[in-house]
């Protein structure tokens, strides 16, 4: 009787994993198409050994090879640069609020975007312990309708334009520094005649609409 105990002492006693090749092989699964890899613990394995892979159907083995994060984004385009901005609106600075234009379509809309970091001149008094952008200057989108509506050719314009009228104006989150806020103007109704134009605007921070309203602005001379 007290060898039985002991065989079966001894046979509950065996180690879980054993340094043993042939156990080892004999201990992990099979490779299937639902376990495209071996079990780490069934080998024995560290898991921090492990590497992250793709199995294709044909059995070829593909590792998957990380973007570093500053090379996941794209540039912005570039359609007008701040050189031919400068030419065609008669802003500056503190006021001129288009860094670039990345699209275009004369006399439809225009898309530009504004880089708004810590060292604009707002930031100090809006307010200093959280700086914000003041929602009067995320309005100054209208500058990009102004190089819808000027239409200009090489070489700028002459022409100014002025409000006339902000309509539904919405502020829908806020704008801090570090954030590329993208502005879209879409012209959708115009009076050569007066000099009118109607104006839709709206404004992007990654995706996410931070702004919009409909603008009224008059085109006038630089005598005017």
């Amino acid at each position: 009787m007290e060898a039985s105990v002991m065989a079966r002492f001894h046979a509950h006693s065996q180690p879980l994993f054993s340094s043993s090749p042939a156990l080892s092989a004999r201990s992990a699964p099979p490779l299937s198409i639902s376990n495209p890899r071996p079990s780490t613990l069934a080998l024995g394995l560290d898991i921090k050994n492990r590497f992250v892979t793709r199995c294709s159907v044909d059995g070829a083995v593909k590792v998957e090879a990380e973007v570093p994060v500053e090379k996941s984004f794209p540039p912005f385009p570039t359609v007008m640069d701040i050189n031919q901005i400068r030419n065609i609106l008669p802003h500056r600075f503190p006021f001129l609020l288009v860094d670039r234009v990345i699209e275009y379509t004369p006399g439809v809309t225009a898309v530009g975007i504004k880089n708004v970091t810590i060292n604009d001149n707002f930031f100090p008094g809006h307010f200093p312990e959280r700086p914000i952008m003041p929602g009067v200057l995320m309005v100054e989108m209208a500058q990009v309708g102004g190089l819808v509506m000027l239409q200009p050719e090489v070489g700028g314009s002459r022409e100014n334009f002025f409000f006339a009228g902000i309509d539904k104006v919405r502020f829908r989150k806020p704008v801090i520094a570090g954030d590329t806020l993208i502005m879209r103007m879409t012209l959708t109704k115009l009076q050569k005649r007066f000099g009118i134009a109607k104006m839709e605007g709206k404004a992007y921070v990654g995706g996410n609409l931070v702004c919009e309203g409909e603008f009224l602005m008059a085109t006038g001379s630089a005598s005017e």
